[in-house]
C-alpha cells in the first residue's frame, strides 16, 4: 500500500506513508465517519522543512507507529540543525470515536539543541461523494473557527441541516499560531532527551461529540478489545509459515473492519472507500467467517434485516423484501442528491442472505434464531418470486430504474462487465449465473429447517421451485461449445457466452450436474483461467479480456474463494489447492502478505503480483479468503438438523500438519490436528463439545 490507514468501528484515518495529509492531495486521504472528511490537511514541519521519511509500519490496523528525521539545515554556512539529529515518532490510533496522535521528538545530537515543530490540521467536511469525484451538488459552507486554550474547532453548516464540527485538543501549549491555524512549538533538548506533544481530533455531528480519555488508557482498551477478539476466534496453525501468515493477516484485518450500528458485529467492505454496511460485500464476507466466528453472520444478517426494502422506490431501486445494496451518511445522500440513504441496487444481496441464515443455521444449531428471523426470511423469498423474476421466466434478473443508480447489479458491477463473445456489452434485463446458483442453495439449504419448524407445505414449495429452476438453469445457460457455463442470460434471453470466473460460485449451490460441474472444475484451473496467481475473472481467450481492467480479466481474491468453497465442497481436492497455492504465491508479493480487493491478471511469470492501482486494502471479502482455505483443507460439511459435522481432510503441498483449535460450531467448539499419512490426511480430534458427531469421510 502507498498509503497508511488505521480503522475503528465508524471512525478511519488514512495518510500517506510519512503520516500527513499533504495540500492539494487528490487521491482521498483523511479522517472520516459518517462519509464527511472530519480532516483534509495533516502535516508537520521541522523548522518549516518537511521530515525525512525512516519507516512506515501498517501490520497492526488498529495503531501505527512512524519513524522520521529531520533534513540537514544549514543557511550561509552556519549549521542550523545536522542532519538525522531528530528522531520524529508519530504514534496514532482511534478510540471510541476519537483520534489520538502522539508526537515523540528525541535528540541525537550530542550537544543541546532547539528547533521549531509545528502541526497543521485543517478540515473540508468534504462528503465521500464529491472525494472521490463521483458525484457533485449543492452543498453547505464552514462556518468559522474557534480558538481556545490547547484547543481548536473548525465548525461547517451542511445543506442536509447537519452541524459538523472537527474538534482539536493538544497536551502541550503552542509558542505561536499561524494564521492558517499551524501550530508552533519551540523544542529545546539535549542528548537523548524526548519531548512529546499528543493530540485529540474529534469529529462531531450535531453536537454529540466522543469523550476524551487518558490515551495509555484508551490504548489499553483497544489492545484489550482485540485480546478478546482472538480470544472469541478459530485459531489455526500449521508447518507452512506462509499460510500461516496469511491466516493471521485475514483475521486481523477482518476485526478492524468490524462495524456495529446497533444490532451486532458485522463486517464494512473495505478501506478506505467502502467503510459502511454493504449488503453483497458484508453477506460474503460473514459466509467466510463462519468458521472464525459465527456471531458475525448473526450480526450481518441482523443489520441488513433492519434496513430491508419495504416499499417501491424507483429512486433507490428498492422493492418490498430486497436486501439492501449500500448506505451512505454523507451531506449528498441526507439531501437526497444520491439515492444510498440506502440504495437497493444489488441483484444477489437478497438471495445471499437467505444463504446466510441458512448455513449460520447449520454451524450453529439456532433454530430460535431463525424463528426470529422468519419475517425476514419469508419477505425476501417473497421479493425472489414477485420483483426479482422480472419477466416470470424462473430466473432471478435485474434492471436499472433509478437514474444516479449501478446499471450492472451483480458483483461484477463495472459498466463493462458482461460482455458478449462479440465484444458487444449485454443488455438488461440480465440474469446472472451465480445469482441463479445463490437462489437454488438457498431454497435447498432452507427447506429442510422449514420443515423441522413445522412448515412442511413451505418447504414443499421451495424445493418445488428449486428443481424448476435447476431443470431451466442447466437447459439455457450452458454453453456446449466451450462445455462451460455463460455468465449471464441478457435481455432477449440470448447467453452472453464469454467464459468467466462466475460459473465458479454454482459449484457450492449442487445446481449443476456432476458431469457439468466437472467441466467447471477443471476449465477453472486452465491455462486461459489461471495464471499462477489464481482464478482470473475472465479467460484470457475471451473478447473482452484486459488483465488491467476492474472485471474482465483481473484476480479478486474473494471470487476465488467462493470458487473454492465450491470446488472443495463437490470433491474436487486437486483443483481448490492449486487455486490455493496461487492465491498463497501472490500474497508473498503484497506487503505483510495482505491479499488486496483485487490484483491484475498477469500470469506467474513476471516473478511478482501486478497490484491494481486503486485497489482497497484491506478489504473484507479479500481478508475472509484465508478462513475459507481452513473450511477447504478441513472439506467441513456442518449439518444443523442432523447435528453432524463430515470432514473430507487434505493438506496443502509442502504442509504436513495442520491444527484448528477452539472452532465454534453447535452448542461448543471442536479441536483438530490433520496430519500427513502414508494413506492420505489423517484427523486426530483432540476435543468435540459441539454436540454433533464427527464422521470422516
Amino acid at each position: 500500500m502507498d498509503y497508511r490507514v488505521i480503522k475503528e468501528n465508524d471512525l478511519f484515518l488514512t495518510t500517506d506513508k510519512n503520516g500527513d495529509i499533504p495540500q492539494g492531495d487528490t487521491s482521498g486521504l483523511g479522517l472520516y465517519t459518517k462519509d464527511t472528511r472530519f480532516l483534509s490537511r495533516m502535516e508537520i514541519r521541522i523548522n518549516g522543512r518537511s521530515p525525512i521519511l525512516l519507516s512506515s509500519a501498517a501490520d497492526e490496523n488498529y495503531i501505527s507507529t512512524i519513524r522520521l528525521t529531520n533534513p540537514h539545515m544549514e543557511e550561509n554556512g552556519e549549521l542550523i540543525l545536522w542532519r538525522e539529529s531528530v528522531e520524529i515518532e508519530r504514534t496514532r490510533f482511534i478510540y471510541d470515536g476519537g483520534l489520538y496522535e502522539t508526537f515523540k521528538l528525541t535528540s541525537y545530537f550530542p550537544k543541546a539543541i532547539q528547533f521549531d515543530f509545528s502541526v497543521l490540521l485543517d478540515a473540508d467536511f468534504a462528503d465521500m461523494f464529491v472525494v472521490r469525484g463521483f458525484q457533485h451538488g449543492d452543498l453547505g459552507s464552514k462556518s468559522g473557527e474557534e480558538q481556545g486554550e490547547r484547543q481548536r474547532t473548525i465548525g461547517y453548516n451542511g445543506a442536509d441541516g447537519v452541524r459538523r464540527e472537527t474538534k482539536i485538543k493538544w497536551d502541550t501549549a503552542e509558542s505561536r499560531t499561524n494564521e492558517n491555524g499551524e501550530l508552533h512549538f519551540d523544542v529545546a533538548l539535549n542528548h537523548r532527551e524526548s519531548a512529546s506533544i499528543t493530540f485529540f481530533v474529534a469529529p462531531v455531528v450535531d453536537g454529540a461529540a466522543p469523550e476524551q480519555h487518558e490515551p495509555q488508557y484508551a490504548m489499553e482498551k483497544l489492545r484489550q478489545s482485540y485480546a478478546e477478539w482472538n480470544g472469541s476466534t478459530t485459531v489455526v496453525s500449521s508447518d507452512n509459515a506462509l499460510f500461516d501468515k496469511l491466516y493471521f493477516r485475514g483475521v486481523q484485518d477482518l476485526r478492524v473492519l468490524l462495524t456495529d450500528i446497533g444490532y451486532g458485529s458485522f463486517p464494512v467492505a473495505g478501506l478506505p472507500w467502502y467503510s459502511v454496511p454493504f449488503g453483497r460485500d458484508s453477506l460474503i464476507a460473514a459466509l467466510q467467517m463462519l468458521s472464525l466466528n459465527p456471531e458475525i453472520a448473526k450480526g450481518t444478517l441482523l443489520t441488513l434485516a433492519a434496513y430491508q426494502g419495504k416499499k417501491e422506490d424507483e429512486w433507490r431501486d428498492e422493492e418490498p423484501g430486497k436486501v439492501m445494496h449500500e448506505i451512505r451518511y454523507g451531506e449528498l445522500a441526507g439531501t437526497n442528491q444520491v439515492p444510498f440513504t440506502p440504495y437497493y441496487g444489488t441483484i444477489d444481496a437478497t438471495p445471499l442472505f437467505l444463504l446466510l441464515a441458512a448455513e449460520y443455521y447449520h454451524w450453529t444449531g439456532d433454530s430460535d434464531f431463525i424463528v426470529s428471523l422468519m419475517p425476514h426470511l419469508n419477505e425476501a423469498l417473497a421479493w425472489i418470486k414477485e420483483y426479482g423474476d422480472y419477466d416470470n421466466d424462473a430466473f432471478v434478473e435485474y434492471y436499472q430504474k433509478s437514474s444516479k443508480g449501478i446499471a450492472n447489479q451483480g458483483w461484477k458491477d463495472s459498466a463493462d462487465s458482461v460482455v458478449h463473445s462479440n465484444g458487444d456489452y449485454a443488455e438488461a434485463p440480465i440474469a446472472l449465473v451465480e445469482v441463479q446458483g445463490y437462489v437454488y442453495q438457498a431454497l435447498t439449504r432452507l427447506a429442510p429447517i422449514f420443515r423441522s419448524l413445522d412448515l412442511a407445505a413451505q418447504a414443499d414449495s421451495m424445493e418445488e421451485e428449486a428443481e424448476s429452476l435447476r431443470e431451466k438453469f442447466e437447459s439455457q445457460f450452458w454453453m456446449e461449445d466451450e462445455q462451460f457455463y455463460a455468465i449471464a442470460l441478457d435481455k432477449d434471453k440470448k447467453r452472453v457466452d464469454s467464459v468467466t470466473s462466475n460459473p465458479g460460485h454454482i459449484l457450492m449451490s449442487g445446481i449443476a450436474s456432476p458431469e457439468r460441474a466437472k467441466a467447471v472444475a477443471e476449465r477453472l484451473v486452465a491455462p486461459d483461467m489461471f495464471g499462477g496467481y489464481g482464478i482470473r475473472t475472465m479467460s484470457t481467450d475471451a473478447a473482452g479480456y484486459n488483465p488491467m481492467s476492474y472485471h474482465d480479466g483481473s484476480i479478486w481474491p474473494h471470487d476465488n474463494s467462493m470458487c473454492l468453497l465450491g470446488l472443495s465442497s463437490s470433491g474436487f481436492t486437486k483443483e481448490a489447492i492449486t487455486v490455493m497455492q496461487g492465491l498463497m504465491k501472490a500474497a508473498e508479493g503484497f506487503e505483510y502478505y495482505r491479499l488486496p480487493e483485487l490484483y491484475c491478471g498477469y500470469d506467474d511469470t513476471l516473478g511478482s503480483p501486478v497490484p491494481y492501482p486503486v485497489a482497497c486494502s484491506p478489504q473484507a471479502w479479500a481478508a475472509g479468503t484465508p478462513l475459507t482455505f481452513v473450511q477447504s483443507l478441513l472439506g467441513l460439511k456442518p449439518d444443523g438438523l442432523n447435528r453432524r459435522i463430515t470432514l473430507t481432510p487434505s493438506l496443502l503441498d509442502g504442509m504436513n500438519e495442520l491444527k484448528v483449535d477452539h472452532m465454534r460450531i453447535g452448542n461448543g467448539t471442536l479441536s483438530l490436528r490433520i496430519s500427513r499419512g502414508e494413506d492420505g490426511a489423517v484427523v486426530e480430534t483432540l476435543s468435540n463439545s459441539t454436540g454433533y458427531e464427527l464422521v470422516i469421510a
